[in-house]
């Protein structure tokens, strides 16, 4: 799948320069942030490292507030040659780094020169490696600590995160295989903004509890999340890009500012899933029944022992920010490139369409949900042109996508809310589940 490489461009911009678009910032905060940004090197979608002027910095920070990701559309400028000579030496020396962090930037530097007789400053090296985490301080000091940064207010940054949990019977597989909790939690308040269990790591299981925790609960300033597959997508960046959020990856085997989570997922593990597992689970629907019930009668109404009040409590003290409709319904919808054949039309995902004979030969997006691949919208020069009439339909869903569930009978026996009840009353200092009957599992 060909990607857009404007809209490719445009979207790594946005994230270049999404901290300078902080509304709380003052003029002077957002001035030395932009100096900050335009005194290091960047690592461009071309995989050029390259340096902005400040003048360039503000430009797209207008253009983003005037014109939302469209403003930051442009061509990729064409620096070759050299540049992509000293860009390899770089990327040497930065696994000579990793390799023996001991190894000074003089060192380094003095490595390079004997190897290929180009010598690259050892301040140019300092920066790259810092830029990249990769400062001897930072590389032997031990990492195996948790942050304990907190953001100052709801909203403010969202964690996202994958849980492998229990075994789950799915339809279309022999035997069960473990489900997978997608999640999101508030830094500031601890509250667990959504969450859902499904049958793999999805890019777009990702971005749907993405899209119905903004839904919910407004949108957020800075989503953190890890480097796995769920997470690492351009679809998500796109999201992201469109409705002004702030991605950030965690640098891999750094985990700190992850603490809250890692203990989030223990309580998770130690007073949900352990219960789920000892009455037995039918279904992943009955399984997120189950969860969605637990968190907003357990998990976000229980007192913090850190905060000393409720994630609820602490979350419903500012105001959220919702998303414009326009701009959230273009944000999830997936993109492609595709050139229009001479009978005007256009091989997409095993399917035939047929489009705007004005387009022939034309290099087109595609922008549709993968969950329907009847609805196509075609644009050109990011210029809506019309919608795509299929011809041939052989797949309806994107092949990236999970099969639908097979529904599975129910046979209205609430066994676990009996035996959640008789836990209760044990007395044993566990959480009650005696809530979770039939009527009571809608969020």
């Amino acid at each position: 799948m060909a990607p857009d490489p404007k809209e490719e461009l445009a979207v790594w911009r946005f994230h270049l320069i999404a901290e300078a678009l902080n509304p709380r910032l003052t003029k002077a905060e957002r001035g030395a942030l932009v100096r900050g940004i335009a005194s290091q090197e960047h690592l461009d979608p071309a995989g050029q490292r390259r340096g902005f002027s400040r003048n360039t910095l503000d430009r797209w920070v207008r253009a983003y507030r005037a014109q939302g990701l469209d403003g930051l559309r442009d061509r990729p400028r064409s620096d070759r040659g050299n540049a992509r000579r000293h860009q390899d030496l770089i990327e040497e020396a930065v696994k000579l780094r990793v390799e023996r962090p001991e190894r000074s930037a003089a060192h380094i530097a003095e490595i390079v020169f004997t190897r290929h007789g180009q010598r690259i400053g050892e301040r140019t090296l300092r920066e790259h490696f810092q830029a990249r985490g990769l400062t001897r301080a930072e590389l032997l000091r031990d990492q195996r600590t948790f942050g304990r940064f907190e953001a100052a207010e709801p909203n403010q940054r969202w964690i996202a995160d994958v849980l492998v949990g229990p075994f789950v019977p799915f339809p279309k597989a022999p035997g069960s295989q473990r489900a997978r909790l997608f999640l999101i939690v508030d830094d500031h308040s601890r509250l667990l903004v959504h969450g859902r269990w499904a049958s793999d790591e999805k890019l777009r299981t990702g971005q749907e509890v993405l899209r119905t925790a903004i839904l919910r609960r407004g949108v957020p300033e800075q989503l953190h999340v890890d480097n796995g597959a769920a997470y690492s997508g351009k679809e998500l960046a796109r999201t992201c890009a469109i409705l002004g959020i702030r991605l950030i990856h965690s640098r891999p085997y750094s985990p700190q500012g992850r603490g809250k989570q890692e203990r989030l997922n223990r309580v998770i593990r130690e007073r949900f899933q352990i219960e789920a597992e000892q009455v037995g689970i039918a279904s992943l629907e009955e399984l997120n029944d189950w969860f969605a019930a637990w968190t907003e009668r357990y998990l976000n109404t229980r007192r913090h022992s850190e905060t000393g009040e409720s994630p609820l409590q602490r979350y419903q003290k500012v105001h959220a920010r919702q998303a414009d409709p326009k701009l959230f319904e273009q944000a999830f919808l997936w993109s492609a490139r595709r050139r229009v054949s001479r009978t005007a039309s256009i091989a997409f995902q095993g399917n035939d369409y047929e489009v705007d004979p004005a387009l022939v030969g034309r290099w087109v997006d595609l922008r549709y949900r993968p969950e329907d691949l009847s609805q196509i919208a075609v644009f050109l020069d990011d210029r809506a042109f019309g919608i795509a009439t299929p011809r041939v339909i052989e797949r309806h869903v994107h092949t990236q996508l999970p099969p639908p569930p097979r529904p599975v009978e129910s046979t209205g026996i609430d066994y676990l809310g009996q035996v959640f009840a008789d836990h209760e009353a044990d007395q044993t200092g566990s959480i009650s589940f005696r809530h979770l009957t039939q009527k009571d599992q809608t969020p």
